[in-house]
């Protein structure tokens, strides 16, 4: 297991190398000056030409990206050209508030999707699995920030039960949390379901009810586990992209995380900063898949020879 796990993580080198080199060549096409940004409308030309020599703006963009990603194997992200604060700076004060968040929606989702995806298979073809498929279709269908704007109308604005911005208090949590589980709810609920209509068709399961075995007991003891292990990937790719897909939703819900860091920079053509929270995001990404295959071994015993 620790030589498989060796290998995912150095399989991560060439994800964030593709990842920020495009990046890096799709914000050199940008329009905007970030040394006109940095120095303001009313710096004289001279200045603006000597400062884009001083931070290396003038060479080749392979040039730049070679000497960020050098510069990254020492621990050096860079420094901002929006605040001059240190990238790792920025960046660390704001992902506890993304990994708040995708955590609490992805808890929201898995709580509300399994049980939801369980009562629709064995409900097959009933009412409450028709209405089931058509909330999951919605869901998945559904913009998370188009969802926030209307949680903001309806519980802030109408209602005024809940904040719409900030994170001030614990009930700024709620509102950008559902906005974010809902397509991650819907997508494992329905996985959650296909899963318990193939394992409940099995021969096992008609061997336990054969023995007498109640239906609760029959789905606890002998259907979840094995239609866990389809879902639990969809879990661990919805948990990936929960945490990269809060950048609407915390543009929407001026949530101080990653997200709206990297909308920022990007606006402001902060090159240091948006290629570090690439990298923030696609090691999250390798982490939540790392640790849902490890977890496969202890859902199905079967997966452990692969670890021998």
């Amino acid at each position: 297991m620790l030589k498989y796990t060796i290998k995912r993580i150095i399989s991560l080198i060439p994800v964030i190398i593709g990842a920020t080199l495009i990046v890096y060549v799709i914000l050199s096409m940008a329009d905007g000056d970030p040394a006109r940004i940095i120095l303001g409308e009313d710096a004289t030309p001279e200045r603006v030409a000597e400062l884009r020599e001083e931070m290396g703006l003038n060479d080749p963009v392979l040039v730049q990206y070679g000497r960020y990603m050098l510069n990254l194997l020492h621990g050096d992200m860079g420094v901002s050209y929006r605040t001059g604060a240190p990238v790792v700076t920025e960046i660390a004060a704001r992902l506890p508030n993304t990994i708040c968040l995708a955590l609490v929606a992805s808890v929201v989702s898995i709580v509300l999707a399994i049980p939801l995806g369980i009562i629709a298979a064995i409900k097959q073809n009933s009412i409450f699995d028709g209405i089931c498929m058509v909330v999951s279709l919605i869901g998945v269908s559904m913009p998370s920030f188009w969802l926030g704007l209307l949680l903001i109308l309806l519980f802030s604005l109408r209602l005024e039960w809940l904040p719409s911005f900030g994170a001030d208090q614990w009930q700024c949590i709620i509102l950008p949390s559902f906005a974010l589980a809902v397509a991650s709810m819907a997508s494992v609920a329905r996985t959650m379901r296909s899963s318990m209509l193939e394992v409940i068709r099995q021969d096992y399961i008609r061997t336990a009810r054969s023995k007498g075995l109640s239906e609760g007991t029959v789905i606890r003891r002998h259907a979840l586990r094995n239609a866990m292990i389809p879902t639990m990937t969809s879990i661990g790719l919805q948990t990936g992209i929960l945490l990269s897909g809060s950048v609407l939703v915390e543009t929407v819900f001026s949530w101080p995380g990653i997200g709206r860091l990297m909308i920022t920079s990007i606006q402001q053509r902060d090159i240091p900063t948006v290629v570090g929270c690439i990298i923030i995001f696609a090691i999250c990404f390798s982490i939540v898949n790392l640790i849902v295959d490890l977890l496969y071994g202890l859902v199905d015993p079967r997966m452990k020879s692969q670890y021998a």
